[in-house]
């Protein structure tokens, strides 16, 4: 697989990881305003704990990934859950 094939596969993953978490959590912002890179709490996407719980069950509904307590790091960003699928497929 080319590089550029690998990247198409990352941003698609990304963009439907970004949609999905936008639509599951019914964030108001659009796609092109969430970057992949941006943190998902604090002062990036303001979620809190109980979006935590949701994220962890989208990611299991969706891709099959199963996150675990020890593995908080994950929700870093959009990127790094993408990461973690990744990993996992």
């Amino acid at each position: 697989m080319s590089q550029f094939e690998k990247a198409t596969e990352r941003f698609e993953l990304n963009s439907r990881l970004r949609a999905l978490l936008l639509e599951g959590l019914d964030l108001p912002d659009a796609p092109e305003q969430v970057d992949f890179d941006q943190p998902l709490f604090g002062r990036g996407l303001e979620l809190d704990s109980l979006d935590t719980l949701e994220i962890v069950s989208l990611l299991e509904e969706e891709f099959g990934v199963f996150v675990s307590d020890e593995q908080r790091a994950i929700f870093g960003s959009m990127n790094k859950l993408a990461d973690e699928i990744e990993a996992n497929q």
